[in-house]
């Protein structure tokens, strides 16, 4: 089974999808494909009679591309890798890391779909996806993507709790493009798993990431940051930079509250507290003026005093 994070910023017990749930989706999204290509056909034919054989030729492999090969992509982009067959067994294309693909992502699947899909009947897909410890195509190898199940127990996910208050855009100058995704992955399910772990064996995870973290971003971890504040802090930065990126300056959401999100026991410290001998108004310091143990997503906030949950982007 693989934990994977969705670009919602939640950990998500998802299992890789097999062969026949892939291959029926796929099948599915072929068959509307070529519904909707024998459908352009028919209007091309009807429409262009009065032309040559030479621009109806060219009209027929540009319909082929446009539909059978630029739709997918298409869909993929735009549903964050939800296609329609997809949607309806409950799949979906993720990266590596467990965030949504981009444009990229499916144009380099779609381009290889073609020839292991298309051109060889699936039979090259169904073999580099036998073969694969996780299901894994062609494309998938090539685009760095993973088609997973999307539909599990309700009862089973869990929220990435968001950074301290107090170390709001503390590391906004740090350099990301170095870290792999699979450190990525790691850390989030860390976020994820801490309440549940041992204060010494989350400690000591926490303390391991941070230091894989921090070569990987070229920067030490501050002394005044625990290591786990630290790990949440550079994941929302993440979030933040790659929302301005899709959505611009104005892409960040307002802060929701998610229910069902755990909440973090009053009677245990949170390894997201600042150190014991940093003082509250140093903690203020750093960042908006609110008490130093932060709060995590689906926590009641008293009245009148704002939510400081942060909402990881879509």
């Amino acid at each position: 089974m693989s934990e994977l994070v969705t670009g919602e910023a939640v950990a998500l017990e998802l299992r890789p999808a097999k062969v026949p749930s892939r291959a029926l989706a796929v099948l599915l999204d072929l068959v509307v494909a070529m519904v909707a290509y024998i459908g352009v056909t028919i209007v091309l034919v009807a429409s262009t009679s009065s032309l040559d054989d030479a621009a109806q030729v060219a009209l027929s492999i540009a319909s082929f591309l446009l539909v059978l090969v630029g739709g997918p992509i298409a869909v993929e982009t735009l549903s964050h890798g939800r296609s329609l067959g997809k949607l309806a067994f409950g799949l979906r294309v993720v990266r590596d890391d467990g965030g949504p693909i981009r444009f990229r992502h499916a144009l380099v699947r779609g381009a290889i779909g073609v020839i292991e899909i298309l051109m060889t009947f699936g039979v090259v897909a169904c073999i580099a996806s036998l073969v694969s410890a996780r299901g894994r195509r062609l494309g998938d190898v090539f685009a760095g993507t993973l088609v997973v199940r999307e539909r599990i127990p309700t009862g089973r996910t869990g929220f990435v709790p968001p950074p301290p208050p107090w170390l709001a855009g503390r590391f906004a100058e740090l350099d990301l493009s170095a870290v792999p995704d699979g450190l990525w992955l790691a850390v989030r399910q860390y976020l994820t798993r801490m309440q549940q772990l041992e204060p010494q064996v989350s400690l000591g995870m926490a303390q391991r990431l941070a230091a894989d973290l921090a070569a990987g971003t070229g920067a030490p971890v501050p002394q005044d940051v625990p290591p786990a504040a630290f790990l949440a802090a550079v994941v929302h930065e993440r979030q933040s930079r790659e929302a301005r990126q899709a959505f611009g300056a104005s892409g960040s959401p307002s802060p929701v509250a998610q229910p069902g999100a755990p909440v973090t026991p009053a009677s245990s410290p949170s390894p997201l507290s600042p150190p014991a001998h940093m003082s509250p108004a140093a903690a203020r310091a750093q960042g908006p003026a609110q008490a130093a143990q932060p709060q995590v997503l689906g926590q009641e906030q008293p009245a009148g005093r704002p939510a400081t949950g942060f909402a990881p982007p879509a």
